[in-house]
């Protein structure tokens, strides 16, 4: 850790010496731009061996981006859900309790030049993900460090070292990633991204599971302790194009743990049609995804996909209709089989149906 400290440190220096001339000159109001969202959802339940669920939930974030200087911003959110890095949902219980709002984003984004931003804090995932997928990394992860990102012509690449767990009785487990990627113009009416990466936790193995010491799929030993360390290789492709005055993308993500000797991959491909962003434009999309056991950490995987976590496969099924550019309905269904290496597969069945406001 003490490398990140260190980091750290000449970050913020440097952003106290470097003169916000432009900002100075401007008002508060004007350098300081909010945003937020409410999203309302009804959810049922439907696994083998266990009691059918339905319950009403709500996602609340609200968020401000300022300006520091021309070249600095600090973007900061609140947001629903506790302190789960891969949930900011809200089920409506106990009793009309007081929820809990937990700092979900906080981060300066600081473009060094035109082709090369730094990111330090508790950021938005800076890492590529095809068609959006949520095979290695659920969509509200926003993982805990630095990254810089590199773009120019049709290439673009994204390095990062983030603290996945800090720990005073052993070492630390941090998370390194590097990804790159190219875009290449199909014809005239169409664009195809194809790329590669690499990431790896440190000093994973005698350790519990990150967060809450669930092994949410993973292989653990009898103390409830990680076997494997986790080092993958993923490859990801995407195609956009339009099939009349539909937008159409295809998308593949593949990802395989070195450090495993069995249950070692996962990977999802599929197709979404349309784009909900305007009053009255719809999409609908499918995704087929395989998550072996340990292929990746479960606890950054997406939170419903098989309830979440890994050792799961099957269907995401999505359809989404604009009321307007601020409104918005949407419906998920999961068909998917769970536990499959633990020998107890069953099916798990979700379906979510969704009313979501924002503003900006």
């Amino acid at each position: 850790m003490k490398y990140f400290s260190v980091l750290t440190l000449a970050v913020v220096a440097l952003l106290l010496t470097t003169a916000p001339a432009n900002a100075q000159e401007e008002s508060w109001a004007d350098r300081i731009k909010f945003k937020g969202d409410v999203r309302l959802r009804h959810e049922r339940i439907d696994e083998d061996s266990a009691e059918d669920r339905a319950r009403m939930r709500f996602r609340s974030r609200f968020g401000l981006s300022a300006k520091v200087s021309d070249d600095v911003r600090f973007v900061f959110q609140l947001a629903t859900g506790g302190d789960s890095p891969v949930s900011t949902n809200q089920t409506f219980d106990d009793g009309f309790s007081t929820k809990d709002i937990g700092v979900d984003l906080a981060y300066i984004d600081w473009q060094i030049s035109d082709n090369l931003h730094f990111y330090g804090g508790k950021m938005k995932n800076p890492l590529y993900k095809a068609g959006g997928v949520p095979l290695i990394w659920d969509s509200d992860l926003n993982p805990e460090g630095f990254a810089v990102k590199y773009s120019s012509g049709n290439f673009f690449g994204t390095a990062g070292g983030f603290s996945a767990e800090e720990r005073s009785s052993s070492d630390d487990s941090l998370l390194y990633v590097v990804q790159a990627g190219m875009e290449f113009p199909v014809g005239d009416a169409a664009k195809l991204t194809a790329g590669i990466g690499y990431f790896a936790y440190t000093d994973t193995i005698g350790n519990a599971p990150f967060y809450d010491g669930s092994a949410n799929g993973n292989s653990v030993d009898l103390g409830g302790d990680y076997i494997y360390d986790y080092k993958n290789t993923e490859l990801f492709v995407e195609l956009k194009t339009k099939v009349g005055d539909w937008p159409l993308k295809v998308y593949a993500h593949a990802t395989q743990n070195s450090d495993a000797p069995v249950e070692d991959t996962g990977f999802a491909v599929g197709a979404k049609v349309g784009s909900a962003k305007k009053d009255g434009e719809t999409e609908f999309s499918w995704t087929y995804m395989d998550i072996e056991a340990d292929s990746v950490i479960g606890t950054f995987g997406d939170s419903d996909f098989g309830g979440g976590g890994t050792d799961s496969d099957g269907h995401i099924l999505k359809a989404k209709y604009a009321v307007s550019s601020k409104i918005f309905l949407g419906g998920t269904l999961f068909l998917n089989s769970i536990d499959r290496f633990q020998g107890t597969e069953r099916d798990y069945n979700r379906l979510q149906l969704d009313v979501e406001f924002k503003f900006d």
